[in-house]
């Protein structure tokens, strides 16, 4: 059994890029490398671990929109929008001169600074000074935390933002540590992930169906404004002779359990 006092969380941040389709809102996810260690093959949304980097004090001069939110909630948003860019190519920043956000022609062109920045070539701060760019921190809304339950040995902290993707950005996986990339409803994804055709994290699978409740962008993001939210840690507990794995039913969820045999098969799939 692992020492619950000897992991420590890591900070992490997620960002679900998402517009508005035909029918119903769509999301950007990524399928995981399987040569990864974690979420191995799994469909997931672009995000990572908060670096050193998007610590860096230096950075809040190149953050817009920062008004109000504190040095953990700002570092927070800078590692999603790394993450994102890093993992789909997709920019959330805006022109330091104009305060417009950048298009997809000219984000097309710093495309090549995607390795260099997830590599360590090159650092965040360098690159938006080089190209003139700040970070468009209010354009990430707070969606969820989940905190992955003790006793696990490797544990997150880990923020979920939705923010609307710019219309002409496209996105498109890095080829490293995602070897494939969709828009795709939120409806559809889980109903996929079902099939057995991909697999999916619980904590996705969760944030997938509550985002399925609404049916454009911005009626979610309306929702994810006015929620007051909290962290997430699901326990497992019995339920109707079932051993369930449960969340919280304040937080927005549709469905707040789920048999822990069938998370566990999913696990057990990557």
């Amino acid at each position: 059994m692992t020492d619950k006092k000897s992991v420590s969380l890591i900070l992490s941040a997620t960002v679900m890029l998402g517009r508005n389709g035909s029918d119903s809102l769509e999301i950007f996810m990524v399928r995981r490398n399987r040569a990864i260690d974690f979420a191995s093959g799994a469909l997931v949304f672009p995000g990572g671990k908060v670096e050193a980097q998007d610590r860096c004090p230096a950075l809040l001069n190149d953050c817009d929109g920062k008004a109000g939110m504190t040095e953990m909630e700002i570092s927070l948003r800078v590692a999603a929008i790394r993450e994102s860019f890093e993992e789909s190519g997709i920019f959330l920043t805006r022109h330091r001169e104009t305060g417009q956000m950048i298009a997809g022609e000219p984000l097309g062109e710093l495309t090549h600074y995607r390795k260099r920045l997830a590599s360590g070539e090159m650092s965040l701060e360098t690159l938006l000074r080089q190209e003139g760019l700040l970070l468009a921190c209010d354009a990430l809304v707070p969606f969820a935390r989940w905190i992955t339950p003790e006793l696990m040995p490797k544990r997150f902290d880990t923020t979920f933002f939705l923010a609307m993707a710019p219309q002409d950005h496209i996105g498109l996986h890095d080829g490293s540590e995602s070897v494939d990339s969709l828009w795709i409803a939120p409806e559809k994804a889980i109903q996929m992930a079902d099939s057995g055709e991909f697999s999916m994290l619980f904590p996705t699978r969760m944030n997938l169906l509550k985002l399925a409740k609404s049916r454009t962008m911005e009626e979610a993001l309306d929702a994810a404004r006015a929620q007051n939210i909290k962290a997430i840690m699901p326990w497992v507990e019995e339920r109707s002779g079932k051993m369930m794995l449960c969340i919280p039913e304040d937080q927005g969820y549709p469905v707040t359990s789920e048999s822990l045999k069938k998370v566990m098969g999913d696990a057990a799939s990557r």
